[in-house]
Parts: structure tokens; sequence; C-alpha cells
């Protein structure tokens, strides 16, 4: 239930600063700061317990792959280039000695396509040299590799090697933002921020939820404030559409209008949840909230 109309978490108030879009500045306590962290968390568990990781993979090179070809567009398009991409070099051995112009020919729907390929060819080739041709299972080498970074890395932590990490992306920051869990804009310290309110179990799947929960509902431009199950305990309540009605046409994916079978589907077989949705994204775009539902990118 959303808090009432012109205030944010415990009823209170929203400051003028809020409502402009400027970070919220909190005196609650650090105890306090962690337990409404923690709230929220099981709130949007309970909202998105089919949350997962939305690029399609079957192993580490993969979604080391995906997640670097995720910069600057969206996992859906990368999810539509990846089949074809491995199809033709299924390990780093195989990608290390791709043609450069064949790649990018694979790539160019990815955006960018001349410097992934490049990056893509250093990073094979590297596997290859350094690793064997095996993607490494620590954040020390994976930073080291040609265009992976923390979030990458922490991505294929979590996801591929069950190894717990906080992945900051340009959602999870906004929202941790948004939630006063961090004032910073530095996706290091904004990790760091939010690492100290969570057990280390929970890091994986809280970035999967709150990744989720950014492109559904806490959008960048206009929220659907109306429409989401954190609101009384999120301090940025009221920077978006307060009107549950229009809140709700403002939901995207599987909560868009329209895909409530989707949503029943999802939520009654969260196991299945990514075989589920590489099947609805194969539907027209309008069948999943519309064409503005592929322009938010990981």
């Amino acid at each position: 239930m959303a808090a009432p109309r012109g205030t944010g978490k415990g009823g209170q108030a929203v400051s003028g600063g809020q409502a402009a879009g400027m970070p919220v500045v909190s005196s609650e306590s650090a105890l306090a700061l962690k337990r409404r962290a923690r709230r929220i968390n099981r709130a949007l568990a309970e909202k998105y317990p089919y949350a997962h990781a939305e690029l399609d993979f079957t192993n580490p090179f993969e979604l080391l792959v995906a997640t670097v070809l995720s910069a600057q567009t969206t996992d859906v398009t990368v999810n539509l280039v990846t089949p074809v991409l491995f199809g033709r070099y299924p390990d780093a051995r195989a990608m290390a000695e791709a043609d450069p112009a064949v790649l990018e020919e694979i790539l160019k729907p990815t955006g960018f396509f001349r410097a992934k390929s490049r990056n893509l060819l250093a990073l094979a080739t590297r596997l290859v040299d350094e690793y064997d041709g095996v993607v490494p299972g620590r954040i020390e080498d994976l930073v080291t590799l040609p265009g992976v970074g923390r979030k990458t890395a922490n991505v294929v932590l979590g996801n591929a090697f069950g190894i717990p990490g906080i992945t900051v992306d340009t959602h999870f920051g906004r929202l941790a933002r948004r939630f006063n869990w961090t004032q910073s804009d530095d996706p290091v310290q904004v990790e760091s921020d939010v690492a100290e309110l969570f057990e280390p179990r929970d890091w994986t799947m809280l970035s999967h939820r709150v990744v989720f929960h950014g492109r559904r509902v806490c959008h960048s431009r206009k929220p659907a404030c109306g429409a989401c199950p954190v609101a009384n305990w999120c301090p940025s309540y009221g920077l978006g559409e307060l009107d549950p009605v229009k809140a709700a046409k403002l939901l995207k994916y599987e909560l868009a209008p329209g895909n409530e079978a989707l949503l029943e589907q999802l939520q009654a077989d969260t196991h299945r949840a990514a075989e589920i949705r590489m099947a609805s994204q194969r539907r027209p775009l309008e069948l999943r909230g519309g064409p503005e539902s592929a322009g938010e990118s990981l």
C-alpha cells in the first residue's frame, strides 16, 4: 500500500528538494536505515519472486561476453544476438580466432559494434593466453580483462559462480540513491555503501530485485509511485505519478497492462522464469509493455 499523497517513508513530509528530484538527505540512524533497507528488500522479494539475470547464458564465458555486450543497449537486443554469436564462436579459443569483420557484422545490432568487437577479441585472447580459455572466478582477475569492470565482474561471479556480489548498473545506482542507501554517484562507493546494509548472502538477489524494480516501476524520468510496492519505506515517494490508475499505465514488461497472463505464469513457475521470459521476448514488443520497454539497458 502506498504512503499518503505528499509523504514519504513513515508518513514524513516530502521535502522541496525531494520533489525536485534532488538526493534525499536523511537523519535516520544507521540501524534504522539498515532495517528500512532490509524491509524494502523483503517487499521486492515478495513482488518479484521470479527475479533473475535477464541475459541468456549457459556458462560463465557466455555470461561474461553477454554482459560486455550489454553496454549501451538492451538485454533484449543482446539476447537476440548471442545465439548467432555463440553458435559461431562457442568458446574463448574460437572467438580469439574470429575474423574481425565477421564479428562486427554479428554485433552490429548492439551498437558500438567496432569497439565491442575489439574488446571481445582482446578479451578472448587474454582468456586463452592467461587462463587457458577458462573464465576466472575471482574479481581481482576479472576486472583486468578488456571491457570488464566491477559491474560485469559481479554479474559473472554472482550468476555463474554463486559468489555474492552487488551489481551497480544505472538502475541500481538510481534506486540506491532514491532509497537513501547511498548519496554517491560513484559505482564503487555505491557498492560499498549498500554492502554495509545487507548480508553477503543477499547481495546477488538484491541486485536482481532492485534492477527489476527500476526497469518496471521506478523509472528514471517518471516513476510509477502510485503503483510501487515499497512506497511506504521510500523517502523519495512523490517524485513520480501518485495516482494509482495513472501509475499502473506506466508499468513495463510483465507488469504492464495486458500482460496479466505472463505475470501469472512467472509467479506460478518461478524456477522457469528465464525460460518463460525468453519465450515472451519473441512476441511483438507491444505485448511486453510497448517499445519503451526495450529502451532501458542493463
